[in-house]
């Protein structure tokens, strides 16, 4: 089946990872309108294969690239504000090893980390006798000193489903599963005809006063072949994989760990029970699905070994996962040293259709990316609003006021018990991470664990999986499993195939 809107929008963004769905976010809240389409499940690639950190970059000030990190460190505290549900503050423990880099070049990064931004309220670096301090905890004896910083934690896919959701209640279009298979300028180049593969295999026809490429590592692919226009810029794709094993150590702090090769791997703690290790920087082709090898699973397991008390073995690893993360090239030849900067190309003089596209990124930065992305869209677009998301909420991060991010979270999850007595108070804690005051919306009229439905294993049943569908266009299981929730950890092999059977069997009603 055919169709077409019939009002041009204002910008229709292409690419449904954070980059995409911060930009929509924003120009939607200008009073723009908007549309954003996604070839597959929103975060599916890059966007949910992060080490889900907000961070600053601590190595990056080896590069020289101050600008970089004093932009995400400032990110950092506007980030934690907007989704006090999906992040959280983290101290990181810096084992010092003398001979791969000396302490004073330790101490006066931290000491740039700590006042590169100077607004900075989470707690300063300090140094710490790692035999005795709470936060040598999980770490070999053989290591004395170290050093202590802050950054945050943040689930990286559902800030993804955040920003859409926060643009829908502003009115923007939503095109989940839909492949833009063509954009190209009307004769008089006035707007863009975008054509819209849909998963009924239907074409939807969309009109648009403006185009943002945020496709990732199809961003030059998709300017060749879906708008024929040329570029000289370039990325390079990065293949980062991560490991998950077993609760490796007591304790919430994380750790950042060198090794002799001038990468450094953290270790986090993980979805209640376990340890997400990783990453890796490994040259990526165009086309080729991510998958963790062999090589990279005894490369992370090597290095986590060496330092913690607990070794890591291959045998142990319960999950992986990988993700190409789409570095602009700015001619670097190591991997780890490619900028994590992005940059914005605009095409089109004002009079003329633009074409924005974006090269790169990093999570932390996104929405100062999309701040970025509307001030060059703004001579094509002069009636538009005023910046506006550093000071507002995303949906569903209304919580309660408390002086630090996590008593304000604790608060939530206490008032949540006090509404909903019936239900454990572990499952209300990991729903209102997941879902933060949407969880009323969630537990819409639930009183008891009988009322949620089927528990297909973990903290995931029915009443959930159902709101996920209707209400954050969850389609297959993956969506649910490792993307909108990370219950499929904490299931059984033959759990997760019962859940996708479920899902197949229902999905008639869904759509």
């Amino acid at each position: 089946m055919n169709g077409r809107d019939d009002a041009p929008l204002d910008l229709f963004v292409v690419g449904g990872g954070i980059n995409g769905a911060g930009i929509a976010c924003d120009a939607v809240g200008r009073a723009l309108k908007v549309g954003l389409c996604e070839a597959d499940d929103f975060a599916a690639h890059t966007s949910s294969a992060s080490t889900k950190l907000i961070h600053g970059g601590l190595r990056y000030l080896e590069h020289y690239e101050f600008r970089l990190v004093r932009e995400a460190l400032q990110e950092r505290e506007v980030l934690l504000a907007k989704a006090p549900h999906l992040s959280f503050p983290l101290r990181f423990v810096l084992p010092h090893e003398p001979h791969l880099r000396p302490r004073w070049m330790l101490r006066i990064g931290l000491f740039l980390y700590d006042h590169l931004d100077w607004h900075m309220t989470l707690p300063k670096s300090i140094a710490v006798d790692l035999p005795t301090s709470k936060f040598g905890t999980g770490l070999k004896p053989s290591f004395k000193n170290g050093f202590v910083y802050s950054d945050a934690w943040v689930d990286d896919a559902r800030l993804v489903v955040a920003n859409l959701k926060s643009a829908r209640q502003m009115g923007a279009s939503i095109y989940a599963r839909h492949r833009c298979v063509s954009a190209r300028r009307t004769s008089d180049g006035k707007l863009w005809d975008i054509e819209l593969a849909a998963p009924n295999n239907g074409i939807v026809k969309v009109q648009a006063r403006g185009l943002v490429n945020a496709t990732g590592p199809w961003v030059k692919r998709f300017l060749d072949e879906q708008t024929h226009i040329k570029t000289g810029k370039r990325v390079r794709l990065i293949k980062g994989s991560h490991i998950v094993a077993p609760r490796l150590y007591e304790g919430n702090h994380a750790f950042i760990l060198q090794n002799a090769d001038q990468r450094i791997i953290f270790i986090i703690p993980y979805e209640r029970e376990f340890s997400v290790i990783g990453t890796t920087d490994i040259p990526a082709h165009e086309g080729e699905k991510p998958v963790c090898t062999q090589e990279e699973i005894d490369y992370l397991c090597g290095i986590a070994s060496h330092y913690m008390v607990k070794p890591v073995r291959p045998a142990d690893v319960v999950w992986t996962y990988s993700g190409v993360r789409p570095l602009f090239d700015d001619g670097d030849d190591n991997p780890s040293a490619v900028t994590r900067d992005y940059h914005l190309e605009l095409d089109g003089a004002v009079g003329t259709a633009p074409l924005l596209s974006v090269f790169g990124g990093k999570i932390t930065t996104y929405r100062r990316l999309a701040e970025h992305a509307l001030r060059d869209l703004r001579p094509h677009y002069p009636r538009m609003g005023g910046e506006w998301t550093a000071g507002r909420a995303l949906a569903d991060g209304e919580l309660a006021d408390a002086p630090t991010f996590e008593e304000a979270f604790d608060q939530f999850v206490a008032s949540a018990a006090v509404v909903k007595p019936g239900l454990p108070k572990e499952l209300l804690r990991a729903l209102a991470r997941r879902h933060g005051s949407g969880i009323d919306d969630v537990l819409e009229g639930v009183k008891t664990v009988a009322d949620l439905g089927r528990h297909f294993g973990g903290h995931l049943y029915e009443t959930e999986v159902r709101y996920l569908v209707r209400d954050e266009w969850a389609f297959e299981a993956d969506d649910v499993l490792w993307r909108r929730t990370k219950e499929g950890l904490h299931m059984t092999a033959a759990e997760r195939e019962a859940f996708a059977r479920w899902m197949a069997e229902l999905r008639p009603n869904f759509t």
